[in-house]
């Protein structure tokens, strides 16, 4: 990757023959992303929609609610973010759109929408793995990691570590046994009384905890692996509250002690993940990753070159899918004409781009 010259937004790696506009379109969850990235000239323009007030008195997203917000937004946002790049439809080449993992009724939303629009046009369409594009994400940063680096994919639905070696080649480092690090945010946020999503009110929580109150256990620290498992550790904070007071101080201890353990938990896995692969450079990547602590504690991992995406790119987006699109698009990649989603797609299963 090179820095592009608008915003310091990067290029793909892979050859492009001539400039390719590609729509990217994000609706695995309960966000929806629109954005156009240019590959002459980096990304264009990019809108999000955040759920979280919909969702906020479930303590979750609700399936259902998610999908049918996404049918009221997608449109809407589209024409923003074309207007905000200066385009219209007729000036797009190619759509890109979150094909799974997800939500399966949302992602068909954003895959109706992407279809329908790419067959009106008679433009090649492409299903993005959400995934993939997260991990891709700090590639729109001035100074995009090369490769080979150690990705650590941290969200509400995925808490992953892999290898990665180029586009499409990833292996496997670590994966989460039950909860993901941000579901557990999120179910011991509504434990304490919390709003939604957790892991923002558990940082703004733990601000006025104490850290010596609770000490919390750092799930499979204790035996070799790169595995997660963080259910035991929703549970114990759930014993620290039925054992307190349940008061203010209470609460705020056992958030600054749950969100320590989780903290800690990911920076010894990713330690372990780059002895074990000997490489020395580590992006981290999903809406966990936006955590200040968590960045603290991983920038002082010595000897690695640390990339995140900027904060707004860490949660869901339409950029990372317009960017992860265009990658595989130059290549000549697209899907059939059909509507489609994989809300289980493992991110192993993805090959390298083939080529232009």
């Amino acid at each position: 990757m090179r820095p592009g010259p608008r915003g310091g937004t990067a290029v793909p790696a892979t050859p492009v023959l001539t400039p390719v506009r590609v729509l990217g379109i994000e609706t695995s969850c309960d966000e929806t992303g629109v954005a156009v990235y240019d590959t002459a000239t980096g990304l264009r323009a990019h809108a999000l929609h955040s759920q979280a007030r919909v969702h906020a008195d479930y303590g979750g997203v609700v399936p259902e609610l998610a999908s049918r917000d996404h049918v009221r937004r997608a449109i809407p946002l589209i024409e923003r973010v074309l207007d905000e790049a200066g385009l219209a439809r007729t000036d797009l080449d190619a759509v890109a759109y979150t094909a799974g993992p997800g939500l399966v009724g949302a992602l068909l939303v954003g895959a109706a929408v992407a279809q329908g629009l790419a067959w009106a046009r008679r433009l090649p369409a492409l299903g993005v793995h959400h995934m993939e594009a997260h991990l891709l994400a700090p590639m729109l940063e001035p100074e995009p990691p090369g490769f080979p680096f150690v990705a650590l994919l941290v969200s509400g639905g995925h808490t992953q570590l892999v290898a990665v070696e180029g586009i499409g080649r990833y292996r496997m480092l670590g994966d989460t046994v039950d909860d993901a690090a941000g579901e557990a945010f999120d179910k011991t946020a509504q434990l304490l009384g919390l709003g939604y999503p957790g892991g923002p009110e558990i940082a703004r929580a733990a601000t006025a905890g104490r850290a010596d109150a609770y000490r919390f256990p750092r799930p499979m620290t204790d035996r070799p692996g790169l595995d997660f498992s963080f259910s035991g550790l929703k549970t114990a904070a759930r014993h620290a509250l039925a054992g307190s007071d349940g008061g203010d101080r209470v609460r705020a201890d056992i958030a600054r002690g749950f969100e320590a353990a989780v903290v800690e938990t990911l920076a010894i896995k990713c330690r372990r993940a780059l002895e074990q692969t000997g490489m020395a450079r580590l992006v981290v990547a999903g809406g966990v990753g936006a955590n200040e602590r968590l960045r603290a504690a991983l920038s002082g991992l010595e000897g690695v070159r640390l990339y995140f995406p900027r904060h707004e790119f860490c949660t869901d987006n339409g950029a990372m899918i317009a960017y992860a699109g265009a990658c595989r698009l130059a290549a000549g990649e697209k899907s059939p004409r059909r509507i489609g989603a994989r809300p289980r797609w493992p991110l192993t299963e993805l090959a390298p781009p083939a080529g232009p």
